[in-house]
């Protein structure tokens, strides 16, 4: 298998072996059961593949090599086939090793959901062994009666079944007696029951074909670690209120049923261990310990609790081998493991015997800055010697002078000290040697200790050298050395209580953003250029002439909406004064320089006119999006100023549109509406022809929330049935205020 997890490949793998000669197949199921150590069904078909060829020896290797780890019917029920087939024919000695071999049986998987088979196949054995004497029959009769009262008060599929064998069973041997027993085990039934019930709900949940794999993320490996925890949970709350002893023993099989198909899964080996510590079975802790390190011999997770374990009872010697089995692979020894030594000998064996082995590794390749910092603080904050570990940071000092972090946590050790003449001594060694980009932290550090120790002129030197230093190159330089609001606030700050609310911290946040973006923020406005500019490289790009290949963006303040209602043929508002006109001051919406009024309001609409008209002139620089929209807001519908009361008002069937005859396809405003659309445009120099064309037949502005308000104007003349004057001017009104 190329990957070695892969599970189609396996089941394929499996399927391929069952029609291959035992000794063919034998190197696939050694591969499938040591990839997969616990899944039963491989095994069941490899010790199978064994049994038709009646090798007996091969078959029991396999059996002690599985069933421990395996807890899965199925596979047991083959052991027992097995077990009765070599005993058939040994007579009185055969007929006990089959019994002691359902005896283990039933004691290792007999709780299982699906063992009530077993409890049948079991009683039925007993009840056939041949007797040759009353006494005989006497104890018998007494080993089938403990089979059954075992069998009905444990929570399987065949619960029911078995009670009503076990009514049937006591009634043919004593009715007398039958009624006693059964009042008495009747209550322990109902509960056996009852709890079958519930604990089905929770096995149907789990996948029991599923291969052990390692965690992958998949959503469906994740449902079934939920199921698992689930029925765990279950299995602990003891739901039949039987003693702990049976308790236990049904959590351990659960467990260890659980382990068969969550194999690599290190939280499931943790929680059984520590689950058996708490319950007093320390041993068997260890024990699930030993397992969960064979399973995943790479979890240093796993390896840190079992020696946690082992040294809290006292057992240093292997928690120590644990340790030392972690550092025996040089090229593999992590920095923590090193760490974790060190604090296992302080704790066990003493200061020298740390120091010792600090002194042995801090020139090895695994030992990084942090097994310094460990080292120092085990010597300051346990053994309470402040010199040593102030000289173990002066070592270090020589070998990661260029970690930040190094530096910082010398820097904490110091703090503790209160030696803030060397903490300015060691911030100063270490901005010399860092690179501007490594330094950021800790001129932060530095910043922060200056507002704490300093005075205000240290303070604000501090905070001018730290802009100085990461300040970038170009343009951005100038503004990174400014002085900020921000940098008040942070000088007087302490925890988490600031000199402003949090949405003013909010505010200088967002507005030093946009300072430090206005240059980008400027660039992306200038894309956009003027009317005359925009139509001028348009027109060459269209007639072929100047062609440049500079990407031409259009001017959206020019786009219209395309509108097949308009009335064709109508003329256009005369302006009565020339002179209004031109002393009309149109606010610049977008970049550049701009078409003159005229040619603005020759394109558009009368309500356009009056309403670009009507706008407060704009100084200054050119507004956003946002700033557009203040401005827009100011304007009220229906109100024209002294400027263009010259204007022509539009008719009420040139703004309405409800005229049924320009909806016909066929007629010219909709052909010329879609030649429009499809982007049939003529030259500039022939517009100047096609005066007649009226205003109207201009599509209007595009915004869409004006186009809401036609669509819902449009809704209720379409209900009403006419076009009365007040609908008409409900529409002027909407246009009007949607084009604000």
């Amino acid at each position: 298998m190329s990957d070695k997890y892969n599970v189609e490949a396996a089941e394929k793998l499996a399927k391929e072996a069952l029609y291959l000669p035992v000794s063919a197949a034998v190197p696939i199921y050694e591969q499938l059961v040591l990839t997969y150590p616990t899944t039963a069904k491989f095994w069941k078909q490899y010790v199978e593949a064994h049994m038709v060829q009646n090798n007996n020896d091969e078959s029991k290797q396999l059996f002690s090599r599985c069933l421990l780890d395996c807890l899965q019917i199925s596979l047991w029920r083959c052991y027992i086939r097995f077990i009765r087939k070599e005993n058939a024919n040994k007579g009185i000695e055969g007929q006990e090793e089959t019994k002691k071999a359902y005896d283990f049986m039933l004691n290792r998987v007999g709780e299982d959901i699906a063992a009530g088979p077993v409890w049948i196949e079991y009683i039925a054995f007993l009840k056939s062994l041949p007797v040759h004497s009353p006494q005989e029959e006497s104890q018998r009769m007494i080993a089938v009666r403990k089979v059954y009262q075992k069998a009905i008060v444990t929570p399987t599929h065949h619960v029911e079944q078995l009670w009503r064998d076990y009514e049937n069973f006591e009634n043919t041997v004593s009715r007398q007696l039958a009624k006693g027993l059964l009042s008495e085990y009747q209550p322990k039934f109902n509960s056996a029951r009852a709890v079958y019930r519930e604990r089905k709900k929770y096995v149907n949940e789990i996948d029991w074909n599923m291969l052990a794999v390692p965690p992958s993320g998949a959503n469906k490996e994740e449902l079934q670690w939920v199921a698992w925890k689930r029925l765990l949970a279950f299995e602990k709350q003891n739901p039949q209120r039987v003693d702990n002893t049976f308790a236990n023993k049904r959590i351990v099989l659960t467990y260890d049923q659980c382990l068969m198909y969550l194999y690599h899964y290190p939280d499931i080996w943790y929680d059984y261990a520590t689950w058996l510590a708490k319950s007093g079975s320390v041993d068997s802790a260890i024990k699930v310990f030993h397992r969960a390190l064979k399973a995943l011999p790479d979890s240093e997770m796993l390896r840190y609790a079992y020696a946690e374990l082992e040294e809290s009872r006292g057992s240093i010697q292997p928690a120590k081998k644990t340790y030392e089995g972690l550092l025996k692979d040089p090229a593999n020894t992590t920095t923590l493991s090193h760490i974790q030594f060190i604090r296992f000998l302080r704790r066990t064996e003493g200061v020298e015997a740390a120091r010792r082995y600090f002194l042995d590794v801090r020139d090895s390749p695994s030992c990084t800055y942090q097994v310094y910092v460990a080292y120092a603080m085990v010597a300051f904050c346990l053994d309470k010697d402040a010199k040593v570990a102030h000289n173990v940071f002066e070592l270090g000092l020589k070998h990661f002078m260029q970690e930040p972090g190094y530096i910082l946590e010398y820097v904490d050790f110091l703090s503790r000290l209160n030696d803030d003449r060397n903490i300015r001594a060691l911030f100063e060694r270490a901005l010399s040697a860092l690179p501007p980009e490594k330094s950021v932290e800790v001129w932060k550090r530095f910043t922060q200790f200056e507002q704490t120790y300093g005075d205000l002129a240290s303070m604000l030197k501090v905070e001018q050298r730290r802009k100085e230093a990461l300040s970038g190159t170009g343009e951005e330089s100038a503004s990174a050395l400014e002085s900020s609001l921000q940098e008040v606030v942070s000088r007087n700050s302490f925890m988490d209580l600031r000199p402003c609310s949090s949405n003013d911290l909010d505010n200088l946040v967002r507005q030093e953003w946009l300072s430090k973006n206005i240059k980008k923020k400027n660039e992306k406005h200038s894309l956009s250029n003027g009317a005359a500019q925009t139509y001028k490289a348009s027109s060459g790009l269209a007639t072929g002439s100047n062609q440049s290949t500079k990407v031409i963006y259009p001017d959206t303040s020019r786009m219209m909406v395309y509108d097949p209602r308009q009335k064709p043929g109508a003329s256009a508002p005369e302006v009565s004064n020339s002179a209004t006109l031109s002393s009309l001051t149109v606010p610049s919406i977008v970049g550049g320089t701009s078409n003159s009024p005229n040619d603005i309001l020759r394109a558009a609409s009368p309500a356009l006119a009056s309403f670009i008209a009507s706008l407060p002139a704009v100084e200054g620089p050119t507004p956003d999006v946002d700033f557009v929209l203040s401005i827009c807001k100011q304007w009220k519908p229906g109100t024209i100023s002294k400027q263009t009361q010259g204007v022509a008002t539009p008719s009420l069937s040139d703004i309405s549109g409800l005229n049924k005859s320009h909806l016909v396809p066929n007629s010219s405003a909709y052909k010329l509406t879609r030649d429009r659309q499809t982007g049939k445009r003529k030259h500039f120099d022939r517009q100047d022809d096609n005066d007649a064309v009226s205003v109207q037949s201009q599509p209007l502005p595009k915004d869409v929330f004006k186009l809401r308000q036609m669509r819902k104007g449009r809704a209720t003349g379409s209900q009403t049935g006419s076009a009365s004057y007040g609908s008409a001017s409900a529409s002027s009104g909407d246009l009007s205020a949607s084009s604000g």
